[in-house]
C-alpha cells in the first residue's frame, strides 16, 4: 500500500512532502518510538490519536484512520535514518521541536519511561537536527504538562 510513497521518501534526492504527505511518516515515528519498547499500549495509541487531532486538525475518526495507516508505515519502513531525513527536509525547524514534543509525550503516555524509547527520541533527535538544547527543553515542556 504505501511501497510507492516509501521508495519516493527513500531516494537519494526526494521531492519536498506536502504537510499532508507529511501526516504519515510524522505519525509513524511516534507509532515508531511506542513500539521500540515492545509494549504498545492502548495509552499511547489514545496519544497518538490526541497529536494527530491536534496537530492536523483531524477528527476522531480521521486521526485514529491516520494511526492506523501510520501503523502499516511504520512496519514497511525499517530505515530510521531516512525516515527521519525525510520529515527533516519536509518540516521547519520549530515544527521538529514539535515533534520531539510529541515523542516525549508519547513516550510518558504509559506512565513508564523506557531505555528503548529514551534512545529512540535521542536518535531521533539527532537525525532532525534538533539540538540538545531544544530538545531538552522540548521533554521538560512535556514533564511539567504532565
Amino acid at each position: 500500500m504505501f511501497a510507492d510513497f516509501i521508495k519516493s521518501l527513500f531516494q537519494d534526492d526526494p521531492e519536498p512532502l506536502t504537510d499532508h504527505d507529511a501526516r504519515i511518516p510524522l505519525t509513524a515515528l511516534l507509532v515508531r518510538l511506542a513500539r521500540s519498547d515492545n509494549d504498545y499500549a492502548a495509552a499511547e495509541m489514545i496519544r497518538i490519536e490526541q497529536i494527530a487531532q491536534t496537530r492536523f486538525g483531524l477528527t476522531k475518526p480521521e486521526a485514529s484512520r491516520l494511526r492506523a495507516d501510520a501503523e502499516q508505515f511504520e512496519s514497511e519502513a525499517p530505515d530510521t535514518v531516512r525516515f527521519t531525513r525525510a520529515i527533516k527536509e519536509a518540516v521547519p525547524y520549530e515544527a521538529r521541536i514539535g515533534v520531539i514534543e510529541a515523542l516525549w509525550q508519547v513516550a510518558l503516555a504509559d506512565g513508564e519511561r523506557d531505555q528503548h524509547e529514551d534512545a529512540l527520541i535521542r536518535l531521533a533527535a539527532n537525525l532532525l537536527g534538533v539540538n540538545d538544547r531544544d530538545s531538552a527543553l522540548a521533554r521538560q515542556r512535556v514533564d511539567t504538562q504532565g
